[in-house]
């Protein structure tokens, strides 16, 4: 019989959004499988009023405790609480300020959610997921030149998320679906201004993940071809084949997050350049 999993409290106190505590305690968290984490976000909180109902909170359910606030006067009044109330609390971004403040030799501003200014980098991502959302699975194959990145490989290599992810850090990724006897399309034959990447992986990582798609009831596919190993071990091989003729990069995917995916792509990107 499995022996249960001790659990904590992890509460999240931002006066933003919430996502860079929500990175930085999974991240930590995740270094402890024998301890199950409940998760409490508190986000956008901005006057006293509010943290004074998030501490009520977390006093009834007492753990650790984050926090990206940049009022120093909401920031003691977290500190006070938490001693009071004997959970430890921690200020996450606080120390890579005073570093910040030390070396550039000048204070911060403090300005509540600085990072989601729309700038010209937020508008920069919008293009991009814009341009990524219209490139999906080849639904738009004319231009490719546009693009910063095209990803191109079999069905289940992650070719969507992967791109969606890129968007998000503000890379015009396409991607294109690799099916023996298809042709790829003149215009991604033709491209030299972006990165071409190859996705591939596993045949037994892929049969998995397409098993699970047509438990899903997915549609449009019929299911003995889609699952075969075989098949897909000869779909793999003319991937690799396509992409070794092109002189394309590829990226095993068979036990990478989509993180890791996107990191090994941008890092053959800035080489690229």
């Amino acid at each position: 019989m499995d022996q249960p999993k001790n659990y904590f409290h992890l509460h999240l106190i931002s006066d933003s959004t919430g996502e860079t505590l929500m990175a930085a305690g999974r991240a930590a968290s995740a270094q402890f499988q024998d301890a199950q984490v409940l998760e409490h976000v508190y986000p956008l909180i901005r006057n006293r009023k509010q943290l004074g109902a998030v501490l009520d909170a977390i006093d009834g359910a007492p753990g650790i405790v984050l926090y990206t606030i940049v009022d120093q006067d909401l920031s003691s009044m977290i500190d006070t609480r938490c001693r009071e109330m004997g959970v430890p609390s921690v200020s996450v971004l606080e120390p890579i300020m005073t570093v910040f403040q030390s070396y550039l030799g000048a204070p911060s501003r403090r300005r509540v959610g600085a990072q989601h200014v729309m700038n010209a980098e937020y508008f920069r991502r919008i293009d991009a997921l814009n341009y990524t959302m219209d490139h999906d699975d080849g639904q738009i194959i004319t231009d490719y030149e546009e693009a910063d990145v095209v990803l191109v490989g079999i069905s289940r290599t992650s070719k969507t998320p992967t791109s969606i992810y890129l968007a998000n850090r503000g890379v015009k990724t396409a991607n294109f679906p690799i099916v023996p006897g298809n042709p790829l399309p003149p215009a991604l034959d033709q491209a030299r201004k972006p990165l071409i990447v190859g996705l591939i992986a596993s045949t037994e990582r892929i049969a998995q993940v397409r098993l699970n798609r047509m438990l899903g009831n997915a549609q449009g596919y019929n299911s003995e071809i889609y699952t075969d190993r075989a098949t897909i071990a000869e779909e793999l091989k003319h991937a690799r084949s396509l992409c070794l003729r092109r002189n394309w990069p590829m990226i095993d995917v068979t036990r990478k997050s989509i993180e890791e995916t996107a990191a090994a792509i941008l890092a053959l990107r800035g080489k690229a350049r």
